[in-house]
């Protein structure tokens, strides 16, 4: 298979294995994890903020692409001409829209999924932590670079986002998980459209975790899609009395997770 093939069947099989777990899927995935990407658009400690920052010019148009809350399109509108923030969770977009009028910061919302959604191109394109679960990849990036003029930027991990739980995944449900499409499937795609391109590494982020055991327990069941009071939600309690342990920072982390390395890979379109 070509790179885009491979892709998109890795995308494919990971939601029809997440759909026989869970059941029917929810129109919108993140109503009950949005309040989670509300983020104070003057922060000054983001290191992904800054980076992205440093390719910026102040007279560029941005366009972000799956935006959600708003957590880059915000710190960075104040950095540049003007920001169009594409999203097509009602969740995410009412709070980022909430977030812009607190802070007063201008930003174009389009309620719509990058593939239908109508918008202007824009100097330099950002598409952060979205691809993973983007089955028409091809079409995705093709349009992406024909909506840049000057440079795309895709921030992308070297492993896929929830791999600390696969092996959780696997001693519940009894089977493998089958991982998203990451870092390491993107830049062949990327070769394949022929796109010459750069990759920027970041710190590794430590391990992600959470603030008290409870949410930790409740949090991990969701993403596994555990329903309360099943035979798996039995299961998930006695493996999460040997995984899960508080650190020395007072955050609960799933035992041997692995810290996730974030990476921005930028082209100038073609």
């Amino acid at each position: 298979m070509s790179a885009v093939e491979t892709w998109g069947e890795m995308v494919r099989v990971e939601h029809e294995q997440s759909d026989r777990m869970r059941g029917v899927r929810p129109t919108d995935h993140w109503t009950q994890y949005a309040r989670q990407f509300k983020a104070d658009p003057h922060r000054t400690d983001d290191v992904l903020v800054e980076r992205l920052r440093a390719y910026l010019r102040p007279e560029d148009t941005l366009l972000d692409v799956g935006a959600g809350g708003g957590r880059l399109a915000l710190p960075l509108a104040l950095s540049c001409r003007s920001v169009t923030a594409v999203e097509p969770s009602p969740s995410m977009c009412a709070v980022l829209r909430e977030t812009a009028d607190e802070s007063g910061i201008a930003v174009e919302v389009v309620e719509s999924d990058w593939l239908t959604a109508v918008v202007e191109p824009a100097d330099v394109s950002l598409c952060s932590h979205v691809v993973y679960v983007i089955e028409d990849i091809g079409n995705f990036v093709r349009k992406l670079n024909q909506n840049t003029r000057r440079l795309a930027l895709m921030v992308v991990f070297q492993s896929a986002p929830q791999s600390q739980m696969y092996q959780l995944w696997e001693q519940v449900h009894g089977e493998p998980r089958h991982p998203l499409p990451s870092l390491p499937h993107f830049l062949p795609v990327l070769d394949e459209l022929g796109i010459a391109y750069q990759v920027e590494e970041l710190p590794a982020d430590p391990a992600r975790g959470f603030d008290s055991e409870e949410e930790a327990r409740e949090m991990i069941a969701s993403r596994l899609y555990v329903a309360s009071g099943s035979e798996a939600a039995s299961k998930l309690s006695a493996v999460l009395d040997d995984s899960l342990q508080q650190e020395d920072d007072g955050i609960w982390r799933i035992k041997g997770g692995s810290p996730l390395r974030t990476c921005i890979v930028s082209w100038r379109p073609t």
